[in-house]
Formats: structure tokens, C-alpha cells, sequence
């Protein structure tokens, strides 16, 4: 194994689950966030000799892993997701599983960009302006999308809340 092929190992083992935790939030499924994470990893490792700041790399990284989602989202893939009902590993067990299951069932609701833009908002916990050059748009932008997910995300909870609420009643 060449020195290039062990930093990348390396690289890879160390940043691959925080990779597909975050594919998995887009998604919805953990065999397309594998497949999602494989990809970026996989443009990564092409261009690995020319990125010349490897600390710049899990920036790269997540550029590429919203960018392949975007493009497969595009290439017809979405009819093939379906929201499980399995909670994703990284999120906080202080709260009750049905409340996970719901959140994951609401984000998947949301449209591809505005989801994009909640979880580099949200859960990579990226400012405004790093999130408008991860997805090359304004800051603006960054701000309508993350608001309209944000309300899209309500509704689907409320709605969601207020049907569990009526079939407990009956």
C-alpha cells in the first residue's frame, strides 16, 4: 500500500460514518446513503494528489456528498426512497424514538434543496455563508430555502401530531 492509499484509508475510516449519518438525513435510506457516500468518496480518492490543503478536506468531502445527492436527486432516484423506520444512530437517545421516526418521516417530505440546505443549517452546523458556497448560491438563497424548509417541516409534524392524536382518541 502506497503512502497515498494509507492517508486516504485513514481519511476514510476516520470520516466515512459522520459521512453516511449525513447522507442518511438526506436521503431517507441507508443503502442509497451508503451508495451517496461511496460516490463522494470514491471522486475524492480521484483528485486526492491534487488537494493540495488537506485540512480542507471535510469541506471538500461534504461539497461533493450534496453535490451527488442533488445529481441523483435529479437523475430520477427519489421514487425509490423510502423513509425507515429504523432511527438514525447518531441522533441523541434523550428523546423518544417515535419523535426521531417522525422528525426523519417530516425531513423526507421536504424538497431536495431545502433539505440540503437544513442539514448543512442544522446538523453540520454550517453558517449561512459556508452553506451558500457548499451549494454555490447567494446567501439569500441559503435563507429562503432554510425557511421554507423549516415551515415545511412544521406542517408535516402538526399534521402528523394532530392524526396520532385523533387514532389514540378513537
Amino acid at each position: 500500500m502506497t503512502d497515498r492509499d494509507t492517508a486516504f484509508a485513514e481519511y476514510f475510516a476516520a470520516r466515512s460514518d459522520a459521512m453516511r449519518g449525513t447522507a442518511y438525513l438526506l436521503c431517507g435510506d441507508w443503502h442509497r446513503a451508503e451508495d451517496l457516500t461511496q460516490v463522494a468518496f470514491t471522486k475524492l480518492y480521484v483528485v486526492w494528489d491534487r488537494v493540495s490543503r488537506h485540512e480542507a478536506l471535510d469541506g471538500y468531502l461534504r461539497q461533493t456528498l450534496f453535490r451527488v445527492f442533488l445529481d441523483d436527486r435529479r437523475l430520477g432516484w427519489w421514487h425509490r426512497v423510502r423513509v425507515t423506520d429504523r432511527p438514525l444512530d447518531a441522533v441523541s437517545h434523550d428523546r423518544e424514538p417515535d419523535d426521531r421516526i417522525a422528525l426523519l418521516a417530516a425531513l423526507a417530505t421536504v424538497p431536495a434543496r431545502q433539505r440540503a440546505v437544513l442539514i448543512l443549517r442544522y446538523w453540520e452546523d454550517l453558517s449561512v455563508e459556508e452553506t451558500a458556497a457548499l451549494l454555490s448560491c447567494t446567501t439569500g438563497t441559503v435563507k429562503s430555502q432554510a425557511a421554507r424548509g423549516l415551515q415545511t417541516l412544521r406542517t408535516h409534524l402538526q399534521t402528523s401530531s394532530h392524526s396520532q392524536a385523533t387514532r389514540t382518541q378513537t
